[in-house]
């Protein structure tokens, strides 16, 4: 499957088409969320600054790792005081979400602490926004949703209006990406993939995108780590992309439920604490039954999306599909357990469990009490438990 869409440019060297996108608009007064380091270092500070030099240009960059709600609503207060015509967003999940936010909150009337925690709504269409991602993880390019922590609590704002109006996903702004960028941001993808099949929200559309971007990235990763070709980072920038596309209906559920906290309280990069759960996730939905299946279709049909997981990663049965996860987690030198990260105690386990998302958790086809939880990431779930 390919990208198809006039708003979005993913080829080498689509980020030139910048200066287009700000002709399209007629953009004079340009604000740009921006990761600094990834600015200079994916080589699009050469190519971008040129289009910038004869117009008005506000820069916001002083943000921390995962978008917090301070800096929202510094970026929020300086895009009031600015009005700009075009917001551009370019780094990794964490400016390309703050772009989002920033452009749509700022013609709010509720306060983005109102908004972000679920107390208020959009209500209006915002800034326009170009995406420009120099990761190949997140697909946030490609999501109508944003992500904003308030204190250790992660919140997930969703609008149709937060999907940027313009994307470029140039390959060559990941070149100089680092291996463990590259595969932290990489199992993102993957999981998102993964998990966008076996989603109470999945349809066929979102299922033939995970599939796809699940393809790319099995023959992609490893490579694109270890010793990256063009090829390599081009398949990554699609399997992003996709994966993207798939959760943009489906959304996530269980394992992303699971990574939040342990990024928030043990500073685990999100890819990584989405895959430590993935494999025992996998064989956990395998078996449910029509008692604890929470997709209104059946747990027949969450079986045969179960199956379409087990065929994507050419496995004999799902016990197989496990043992396959995780040695491609291996072969990217990633923990594929909390225990294997080194996180055993139990009121650190059951902390995760009580902080876990209720709203992603939902989105899981098969439901999990928080012993059930528990034990599974403790990764003592018998055969009858599971």
């Amino acid at each position: 499957m390919t990208v198809q869409d006039d708003s979005v440019l993913l080829k080498p060297g689509d980020l030139a088409k910048v200066a287009r996108v700000v002709q399209d608009l007629a953009a004079k007064r340009i604000m740009m969320v921006v990761d600094r380091a990834a600015y200079e270092a994916s080589g699009a500070a050469a190519v971008i600054q040129p289009s910038l030099e004869a117009l008005e240009v506000s820069w916001f960059s002083d943000f921390e790792l995962n978008p917090k709600l301070a800096d929202v609503q510094r970026g929020v207060d300086q895009a009031r005081a600015f009005t700009p015509d075009l917001v551009i967003a370019l780094g990794g999940g964490t400016a390309i979400d703050l772009g989002k936010l920033i452009s749509s909150l700022s013609h709010q009337d509720a306060s983005p602490r109102e908004i972000v925690t679920g107390q208020a709504s959009i209500e209006r269409a915002g800034t326009p926004l170009l995406a420009i991602p120099t990761t190949s993880g997140t697909g946030s390019e490609a999501t109508h949703f944003a992500v904003a922590y308030v204190g250790h609590d992660k919140y997930s704002i969703a609008d149709r209006s937060l999907l940027p109006r313009y994307t470029i996903v140039d390959p060559q702004l990941t070149y100089s990406l680092p291996a463990t960028i590259t595969a932290a941001t990489g199992l993102d993808a993957f999981c998102q993939a993964i998990e966008s099949i076996w989603a109470v929200g999945s349809t066929d559309e979102s299922i033939g995108y995970a599939v796809a971007a699940g393809r790319f990235a099995l023959q992609h990763l490893v490579a694109a780590t270890h010793d990256p070709t063009p090829a390599d980072r081009l398949g990554m920038c699609r399997a992003a992309h996709l994966a993207g596309r798939a959760i943009n209906i489906s959304k996530t559920t269980a394992s992303h439920a699971l990574s939040y906290p342990l990024t928030s309280l043990h500073e685990i990069p999100h890819g990584i604490a989405v895959a430590m759960t993935l494999s025992p996730m996998l064989a956990y939905n395998a078996q449910v039954s029509d008692l604890d299946c929470t997709d209104p279709r059946g747990a027949e049909a969450v079986r045969r999306r179960i199956a379409i997981i087990v065929e994507l990663l050419e496995a004999a049965d799902v016990a197989d599909a496990c043992q396959r996860i995780e040695a491609f987690f291996a072969e990217l030198g990633c923990p594929s357990s909390l225990a294997e990260a080194g996180i055993c105690d139990e009121q650190a386990l059951r902390q995760i469990v009580d902080s876990v998302n209720t709203q992603r958790l939902s989105n899981n086809p098969r439901s999990a009490s928080p012993e059930i939880l528990l034990q599974l990431l403790k990764g003592n779930l018998a055969e009858n438990e599971i």
